[in-house]
């Protein structure tokens, strides 16, 4: 019982922790961004002429707020596990979170990918790169990939792990077949999440719900360390939410939208319950398919089916207000995340 209980507490209180971190250091972040004037560049009207008209006067806003989320993982991950290891104190011990099982791996993700797309958003800032606006997509594609890689070696070769559960059909060994399968939902899951970060707090709210389901279904599988883990990324996306509502005071950028893409696609895979991903994600579904979509259209039939996109841009375009556009995509994935829950709890 009361091992149940410190559990509970752990969960919460990491949590709360990282969300006071996260305020507390934001006016320094802020601050910085603001003095350097690392500000994004809106695309240009040539390129995105109803992109442009509608987000110009964003132009300048800093970037990079995303670092708030990741460097708060990583310090409150790192000091606990630091003050675990020299401490003689079993509390201290059983608060630390940092297990191989459970959160190294998207932990080092989460850095990995936070690194690459923090050089990406400095690129653009800079006009720097392909055209002036960061690395260029298929340079992108191929360093996540290498990233989800190594991800598809880790869970193989470390935590020996080739099985994916199927619902009503149980857990199935899938081989080789494994990795590439991995490779393919860790990439299309961060590049999902980053065609959604278009509007103020749109792309933190959604993915506050996904971590927040996901660490909850952790925590039911026993796995508390991971759900410390995900209740950590939570904390501090609530406040990051806290200065990105609109009018945001600065952007997530890639540095975020990547690293936590690329992270809630490891989580659901640790808790065998990916197939839910599509359900509770299904807002980062909705606009990565707007953008196919709209590629595809625009290649073979000479048209565009949107107005813009990625799908908030067409709402936008039509005459949608930015926070109502962010409100009720919030609502559909609160819908959608209650759904995937049930379902999860169903299938078992």
């Amino acid at each position: 019982m009361f091992h149940d209980t410190f559990s509970v507490l752990k969960v919460f209180s990491l949590a709360t922790l990282a969300f006071i971190v996260t305020i507390l250091w934001t006016p320094l972040l802020t601050s910085f961004l603001y003095r350097h004037k690392l500000g994004k560049q809106i695309r240009s009207e040539d390129s995105a002429p109803i992109y442009a008209k509608m987000h110009q006067a964003k132009s300048g806003t800093p970037t990079m707020g995303g670092m708030l989320i990741w460097v708060t993982t990583l310090v409150i991950a790192l000091v606990i596990a630091w003050i675990a290891l020299l401490s003689d104190f079993d509390f201290f011990k059983q608060l630390n979170f940092l297990t191989r099982s459970e959160t190294l791996l998207p932990l080092g993700a989460l850095i990995a990918t936070a690194l690459v797309g923090l050089l990406d958003d400095y690129y653009n800032v800079r006009k720097m790169g392909a055209n002036g606006g960061g690395l260029r997509v298929r340079h992108k594609l191929i360093i996540y990939t290498a990233i989800a890689i190594v991800g598809a070696w880790w869970f193989v070769a470390k935590l020996d792990w080739t099985t994916m559960y199927v619902p009503f059909l149980g857990n199935y060994d899938l081989g080789w077949w494994f990795a590439p399968i991995i490779v393919f939902l860790i990439v299309a899951t961060s590049f999902s999440v980053n065609e959604t970060d278009g509007l103020d707090g749109l792309a933190g709210g959604t993915l506050l719900a996904c971590f927040a389901v996901f660490g909850l279904i952790a925590f039911s599988q026993g796995s508390v360390d991971l759900a410390t883990f995900c209740a950590v990324i939570s904390g501090a996306l609530l406040a990051f939410l806290w200065f990105n509502i609109h009018p945001a005071r600065f952007f997530m950028g890639d540095t975020g939208s990547m690293s936590l893409g690329t992270t809630l696609a490891i989580v659901a895979i640790l808790t065998n319950a990916v197939y839910i991903l599509p359900i509770i994600g299904f807002v980062f579904v909705a606009e990565a398919l707007s953008v196919i979509i709209q590629l595809s259209s625009k290649k073979i039939r000479k048209k565009k089916v949107f107005l813009s996109t990625p799908l908030h841009h067409h709402f936008e375009a039509i005459g949608w207000p930015e926070t109502k556009i962010v409100m009720r995509f919030w609502v559909l994935t609160a819908v959608m995340a209650v759904l995937g829950l049930s379902f999860y709890l169903f299938v078992q």
